[in-house]
């Protein structure tokens, strides 16, 4: 994806998951941790996120104060208020001059998108859920992990879980995949 170096920006994956990377179930978050969608919309706010046709589905509408791009090999598909695109690289195009640019999944399309990110924010839980959709396993040599927030349960988040950024190591290029 020559794309990435004419970015002006970082890309970024942003993605919840639990003790086995399950991410979801039936197209569908297997929990609800307000907490985590706060950070979701403050992380996001003002640029692109880039999402595969089912991650649109289960959302249901484009986010407000976001642009919505999706990309899907559907022919004709349309998603009313967001950008269509049948390539992730077309979808990048699209948001060249974003200063960081979010890929919000699917499974797929963090599978193809993790070797040329740049940064990882993962809200880890600390539980286990019924899943059909899970998070590609990383390479620890090629993230470094910089920043970890431990939130217990509480009230309105009924699962531990940790706020976690990683970054790509100097070392480690998109050239891994």
């Amino acid at each position: 994806m020559h794309l990435i170096d004419s970015l002006a920006g970082r890309v970024s994956i942003l993605v919840a998951y639990d003790r086995n990377r399950a991410i979801g179930h039936q197209n569908r978050l297997p929990w609800h941790l307000p907490a985590d969608l706060k950070r979701f919309k403050a992380l996001t706010m003002g640029h692109h996120i880039v999402m595969g046709r089912k991650t649109f589905e289960s959302i249901g509408r484009p986010l407000p104060g976001r642009t919505s791009v999706v990309v899907t090999r559907e022919l004709g598909y349309l998603a009313e208020g967001s950008i269509v695109v049948d390539s992730l690289e077309r979808a990048l195009s699209v948001a060249t001059n974003d200063n960081e640019i979010f890929i919000i999944g699917g499974a797929q399309i963090f599978v193809q998108m993790l070797p040329f990110c740049d940064r990882l924010y993962a809200t880890e839980i600390h539980a286990e859920f019924d899943a059909d959709t899970y998070f590609p396993s990383v390479d620890g040599n090629a993230w470094a992990e910089t920043s970890r927030e431990h939130h217990p349960a509480d009230e309105a988040n009924p699962h531990p879980f940790d706020f976690v950024t990683y970054d790509r190591r100097e070392s480690s290029t998109g050239d891994q995949a």
